[in-house]
């Protein structure tokens, strides 16, 4: 455990990586979930082809596999990827694509009246998307989304087989050096599983604050009419 303890600034560089991976790969996520879901959804049959065809593709394929798609094949049609670029990649439209599903099936879930209200209201398509389907689709995709970003920040641990020094690959590291497998492996699952709780802990505050329910702060605030009028409650 003392060699553990010596290579800590090295795990700790590894951990740094592992970090970067996941806020890029899931804002990325994000980004890839709501283009192709609402392309899914489109009227067009030009954007709900594609995007179908997209997110079965990266849904019916190994994650394992995209990676070195992006890594060691593409360069072959003269594309040479850095391998955060290749790794963040095969990431963010991986998990996009199951995310991509949530945004779709949580939008398409609202009740026909929302809509029907909506185009009484005159409003067009873009429109009430914007301005309705998608706020009120919110709280209900986050439950679903924390679990793509906790999948997502444990799926970090295959970009060491792209070459990115995240801390898996920096375990491996002082394993082969010190042979202290069960302490390294150990201290290694710790931190996946605090950064694990830590995002589970960050989606539940966003549910928190995007619930439908929720009482906004300036009329929590606010006092009631019989302490306004100065009697007493």
């Amino acid at each position: 455990m003392t060699d553990v303890i010596t290579y800590a600034p090295l795990l700790l560089q590894g951990l740094l990586i592992t970090l970067l991976v996941t806020v890029l790969g899931a804002i990325l996520t994000v980004v890839t979930a709501f283009t192709a879901g609402l392309a899914r959804l489109s009227q067009h049959w030009w954007l709900r082809w594609p995007a179908g065809v997209f997110v079965e593709v990266f849904r019916g394929t190994s994650l394992l596999v995209q990676m070195f798609w992006f890594f060691f094949a593409l360069p072959f049609f003269g594309f040479q990827l850095a391998p955060l670029t290749a790794a963040v990649l095969a990431l963010g439209f991986n998990e996009g694509a199951y995310g991509a599903e949530i945004v779709r099936g949580t939008i398409s879930s609202r009740a026909a009246g929302q809509t029907e209200a909506c185009v009484a209201l005159g409003m067009g398509r873009a429109l009430r998307m914007r301005r309705v389907l998608i706020p009120q689709s919110i709280p209900a995709m986050l439950p679903p989304f924390c679990n793509v970003m906790v999948d997502l920040l444990k799926n970090t641990s295959l970009v060491s087989l792209v070459t990115v020094a995240d801390l898996t690959f920096r375990g491996q590291m002082v394993r082969n050096t010190t042979g202290q497998t069960t302490a390294v492996f150990l201290t290694i699952l710790v931190l996946y599983f605090v950064l694990s709780t830590l995002i589970s802990q960050l989606m539940k505050w966003l549910e928190r604050r995007f619930a439908l329910d929720r009482t906004p702060r300036s009329r929590r605030d606010q006092p009631g009419p019989l302490v306004k009028a100065g009697m007493p409650v």
